[in-house]
């Protein structure tokens, strides 16, 4: 059984899911200067924010989550007051940056309130890593699929944290400049600010579907803290074609974790590599466009795959010039978007932890 997509929102610091896509197919990138924290002490002075005029107040990754919450639901036509609606919240750092600057109250570290502002709705909030938008969407199937609800939110927010830029500032010798996705002139990942929400319902229930998700393989290996494992990520790829019915021959485009970082990017590449083989999937990612937005991260590349299955173009890795000798005979859109027929779209997101997800979707 699948489910489909009766509607997508994204926030990111290029602006809304229309607006972001058109800027990866451009080649455009939302740097900017680093506004949280002492970027000479963090070593990092860069970073990928939303620009919504209260970058000095708190709780703002719960401003965008309820704002896309409450778009994505007009969006798809659910009204919860005559639906039963589920909401599951995806998040790597939840409301983090609030207690760095002393903002009380400790229960909206979660986002509750936020989806409440949004609907009288109950939430669940994941704290999953940079995979946790992937979980979030798998759990939201498995409530449809089981008719514990009418329809179902999964929805993610991230925003910058003092101690989350501490920690990519101590992995490299100099301050990254911007992201560069699977090349190999990488320096290392740079935070971006984000959030989402996307609304699935029963197969055959909406008259405009976005797209299908067929399924989501998960695992959590516990392998290194921070380090990915093949085994780990590969059990999950197999579980995603498992779930959805689907074989890697099948995919036409790969939306990649693609974190610009030396160890992921190479093992990402090298996974693809066996996955697929040569000539096999168009392979994009974002980050290098809109950094890397933590627990939202899978449902930013789940909205640009569904963009890319509805306009059969695939926007270029923004960042990437040279690509890794990890990525030889890997299909990376570099410099051009690539117009294709693309129908089946594989989305990864992989997290600390080994805490992964992979997304399998149709063209609707």
């Amino acid at each position: 059984m699948t489910v489909e997509v009766a509607a997508s929102v994204v926030r990111t610091c290029l602006g809304d899911g229309e607006q972001t896509f058109a800027a990866l197919l451009r080649g455009e990138s939302g740097i900017g200067e680093l506004r949280v924290g002492d970027g000479a002490k963090l070593n990092v002075t860069r970073g990928y924010h939303v620009r919504d005029g209260h970058e000095d107040e708190p709780f703002r990754p719960s401003r965008w989550l309820t704002a896309c919450i409450r778009e994505a639901l007009a969006a798809a036509g659910v009204d919860p007051a005559r639906s039963r609606v589920a909401v599951v919240v995806g998040t790597g750092l939840r409301e983090l940056r609030a207690v760095e600057t002393g903002a009380p109250p400790a229960e909206r570290l979660h986002f509750g309130a936020a989806v409440r502002e949004a609907a009288p709705l109950e939430a669940v909030t994941l704290s999953n890593a940079c995979s946790a938008g992937g979980h979030a969407l798998a759990l939201a199937q498995d409530l449809v699929e089981a008719g514990e609800a009418d329809a179902a939110v999964a929805a993610a927010a991230d925003g910058m944290t003092e101690s989350m830029l501490a920690m990519i500032g101590r992995v490299t010798d100099a301050p990254t400049e911007h992201v560069r996705p699977f090349d190999a002139d990488r320096t290392g990942t740079l935070l971006g600010e984000s959030a989402a929400a996307v609304v699935v319902v029963p197969e055959g229930s909406h008259l405009a579907p976005l797209a299908r998700v067929l399924g989501t393989g998960l695992t959590c290996d516990a392998y290194h803290e921070t380090a990915a494992d093949a085994g780990g990520i590969r059990r999950a790829i197999g579980d995603g074609f498992a779930r959805a019915g689907r074989a890697p021959e099948e995919v036409d485009v790969v939306v990649a974790h693609g974190t610009g970082t030396a160890i992921n990017d190479a093992l990402e590449s090298t996974l693809i590599r066996e996955t697929f083989g040569d000539g096999g999937p168009l392979v994009t990612g974002v980050k290098g466009a809109v950094g890397h937005t933590s627990g939202v991260a899978a449902l930013v590349n789940l909205d640009v795959a569904i963009r890319c299955l509805r306009r059969r173009v695939v926007p270029p890795i923004v960042g990437l010039r040279r690509p890794l000798e990890e990525g030889a005979g890997v299909r990376f859109v570099v410099g051009e978007p690539v117009a294709a027929p693309v129908r089946l779209a594989q989305v990864n997101a992989f997290g600390f932890g080994g805490v992964n997800a992979v997304n399998l979707l149709e063209a609707a």
